[in-house]
């Protein structure tokens, strides 16, 4: 393809996913569906298409879209949930794998156990990406989306370890269960240790780069070392990539500047919007590839493998959620993860709260969300088209187009069928996020950063009597903060629903603020307009505003 025609094709498909992305916004329906469905409707149609290049999607696209929603996932929230995440993540996809190895050894004609294993390890890893972005438009509670993500985060790195063990037991017709099991250790065990290794790194160059631009491109980096180190050294460059982010988005509150923090976010906003769009239209531009390959099947043959594939990924996941939540209590408590609060903690009423909301079991209506949350995405189908065209011994490998038909068949009914009916799901469930609480923690920790800030003041004081001026003005300010923040909380504390109770002068305050604002850009403008201000003049200040709304809490905070 000729460069304009390729800057052509980009731009194109740029367009499809904001046009996506609109209709998305005003139709409620998940952008991950729609542009499945619209890269679909483009492969059917004559002109140049795209194949999906595994070996590009797992070096290039996989480490920066992990890497991101690790950055953005609690570290916390992860270890609190381990064992539920532990369960989904690592041995419900060994038991998929497993149990589409045995359903194609029984089921399909000429089919064998390992290349059953390998389309089950493909398909058994759900990707998170439209049951994310659909869950939180419904505002689905916490405690799931720390389940999806967590799950999303670690499921990727099991995955491709058994479709390694299944490739090289097809390859080479030899199979050991000690050796495959201690190849997975070692690769998830080396996986973590390099991703802390990363993440180390990433911790000591911070300090020494405050500023913006130089943190963000050690921001973009940073999942791409960690992944060609973890592959340079034989382990789970996956692995690595999601250990790091967790770590060190654990720790840049501490070490990254505001201005580095609100730049990196940006970016990594772009681009996982840009990655996500293009890898979901590339997923529907696969299918005359899929498609082709099965003229050599019988259709009974194509309908028992794809119903096999399809069955125990859609069955399997909702009974596996049952029965560990069938758990008994000392187990689920267990492993659940360890306590956010020390038996010191003087705020046991705090620490009562928490338990109470992370230390129960799953309801059945949460066990009916997650069991429809398993949308499986591109990881999937970059996974099957690794596998070899041939074994050692010159053979093709067995049913290999049988198998990339599997996958795509399974992509396409989780993310175009799970993801399309979702929302719907979760509404009909009645599973909502508990707003008011969310905010009465929120304003509770706001009221103590004041506090402590006052306390601080009180220190400057004492050490700096000459600028008593300047700290008595901003004690002024922190005092009103202070009063604005109890006010919040004293009526949050008498709602009684989940919703964020309205307040008129809290909203009105807010209204009129972003009214000033307005006016103070529009005067800025003015003055840019008449020549008395500087264009570079006019971004420093405009800057500043923009800095100020920004702060600005939105309604439900």
């Amino acid at each position: 393809m000729r460069p304009e025609s390729l800057l052509l094709f980009v731009l194109a498909a740029v367009a499809v996913i904001v046009f996506a992305r609109w209709l998305a916004s005003r139709s409620g329906l998940p952008a991950a569906a729609l542009l499945t469905l619209i890269g679909i409707l483009y492969a059917l149609l004559p002109g140049p298409n795209i194949t999906l290049d595994p070996h590009i999607v797992l070096a290039i696209v996989l480490p920066p879209l992990l890497y991101s929603a690790a950055l953005d996932s609690s570290l916390l929230a992860i270890r609190r949930n381990m064992r539920i995440v532990v369960s989904l993540s690592v041995v419900l996809v060994l038991v998929t794998a497993v149990a589409i190895g045995v359903g194609f050894h029984l089921f399909v004609a000429g089919a064998t156990l390992a290349a059953g294993v390998a389309v089950g390890a493909a398909v058994a890893p759900p990707d998170p990406v439209a049951a994310l972005a659909v869950g939180r438009r419904v505002n689905l509670p916490p405690k799931l989306v720390t389940i999806i993500q967590g799950e999303g985060l670690l499921n990727d790195a099991t995955a491709l370890t058994v479709l390694s063990v299944a490739v090289t037991a097809a390859v080479t017709d030899r199979f050991s269960f000690p050796s495959a099991a201690g190849q997975f250790v070692l690769v998830a065990a080396g996986g973590i240790a390099v991703g802390a290794l990363v993440a180390w790194v990433v911790r000591l160059a911070r300090p020494l780069t405050r500023d913006p631009l130089l943190a963000n491109a050690i921001s973009l980096a940073t999942p791409f070392v960690a992944y060609l180190l973890g592959e340079y050294v034989h382990v789970s460059g996956v692995l690595a990539v999601v250990v790091a982010g967790l770590i060190v988005g654990h720790y840049t509150p501490r070490l990254a500047s505001g201005a580095s923090r609100l730049q990196t976010s940006a970016v990594w906003r772009l681009v996982d919007f840009l990655l996500e769009g293009f890898v979901f239209l590339l997923i529907g531009q696969q299918l005359p590839k899929v498609v082709r390959g099965l003229q050599q099947y019988d259709t009974s043959t194509i309908i028992i493998a794809a119903a096999v594939s399809v069955g125990v990924v859609l069955l399997l996941r909702p009974l596996w959620l049952l029965a560990t939540q069938s758990l008994p209590r000392w187990a689920h408590t267990r492993l659940g993860g360890a306590s956010e609060y020390d038996d010191d903690t003087p705020d046991a009423a705090r620490r009562e709260a928490w338990e109470a909301r992370n230390a129960r079991r799953l309801t059945g209506r949460e066990v009916v969300a997650l069991s429809w949350s398993g949308t499986r995405g591109v990881i999937s189908l970059a996974a099957i088209f690794t596998l070899p065209l041939a074994t050692d011994s010159g053979a093709p490998f067995p049913d290999r187009d049988l198998l990339l038909f599997c996958t795509f068949v399974v992509v396409l009914v989780t993310l175009v069928g799970q993801g399309l009916t979702f929302a719907p799901l979760v509404r009909a469930l009645g599973l909502r996020a508990d707003e008011a609480d969310q905010a009465r923690v929120r304003n509770e920790a706001r009221s103590a950063s004041v506090e402590a800030a006052l306390a601080r003041l009180t220190e400057i004081a004492a050490e700096e009597p000459e600028n008593i001026g300047a700290i008595e003005s901003m004690r002024t300010q922190l005092k009103a903060r202070l009063a604005r923040y109890h006010g919040r909380l004293d009526l949050l504390q008498a709602a009684e629903s989940s919703q964020v109770p309205a307040s008129p002068e809290y909203e009105a305050a807010l209204r009129i603020r972003r009214t000033v604002i307005d006016a103070e850009r529009e005067e800025l403008l003015r003055w840019r307009d008449a020549g008395q201000l500087p264009d570079e003049g006019l971004r420093v200040l405009e800057r500043e505003l923009d800095y100020e709304e920004l702060r600005l809490p939105a309604r439900t905070r």
